[in-house]
């Protein structure tokens, strides 16, 4: 079992990291706040979660334990797998997840894409006696602070291509980017895609 992956960057995307370790680079599928909690780090290290399968071998990581623990509490509940729970920790932060779940605001979570009113309900029926009764961490997770965006064109590219990553077609994705650049001239590139990610 792996716990950890600490080494280089050497390749980052706001949905996928390969960190080196020796020279031996391993493909690991990350969150937003992961993304924006490394992005500009020569080095990092990642907790990390195996999803073993007949068909795959897929590592996800995650900047700080707390967002692993939620990460494994959403996989537990039925109909959760590792995709949709990624896709749940991007759109938002672990805070913001705890307080989601504490507050019972299923209205905020189906907002979140592949996310219906009855798989949120179920979210928090299963895990809202979990978080109150702190199996997760529930102190400051590290704060990450406002990156600078590069050129609008950049932000842009990979704003769109992390969405395609994420199972989303070009097209609508490139639209919806366009539309949120648009109203935000200077947002960062892991604000467009939580902002898409709730209007796709």
């Amino acid at each position: 079992m792996i716990e950890y992956i600490r080494g280089g960057i050497a390749e980052l995307s706001p949905a996928t990291a390969v960190i080196d370790c020796n020279g031996l680079g391993y493909g690991v599928n990350i969150s937003l706040n992961t993304y924006a909690a490394i992005q500009g780090k020569k080095e990092c290290k990642l907790y990390v979660y195996e999803a073993i399968r007949e068909d795959a071998y897929v590592l996800y990581g995650f900047a700080d334990k707390q967002e692993r623990e939620l990460f494994l509490l959403l996989i537990s509940v039925s109909g959760i797998g590792g995709n949709t729970a990624r896709m749940i920790l991007s759109a938002l932060s672990p805070s913001e997840l705890i307080n989601v779940i504490s507050t019972e605001n299923a209205t905020l979570l189906k907002t979140v894409k592949g996310i219906g009113l009855k798989t949120a309900q179920r979210i928090i029926v299963d895990l809202k006696d979990k978080i109150k009764t702190g199996s997760v961490a529930t102190g400051n997770a590290g704060t990450i602070g406002t990156l600078v965006s590069a050129a609008n064109v950049q932000v842009q590219e990979e704003a769109v291509a992390a969405l395609t990553m994420l199972g989303f077609a070009q097209a609508p994705s490139q639209k919806v980017v366009l539309a949120i650049l648009k109203e935000e001239p200077s947002a960062p590139v892991e604000q467009v895609i939580k902002l898409a990610l709730k209007r796709l």
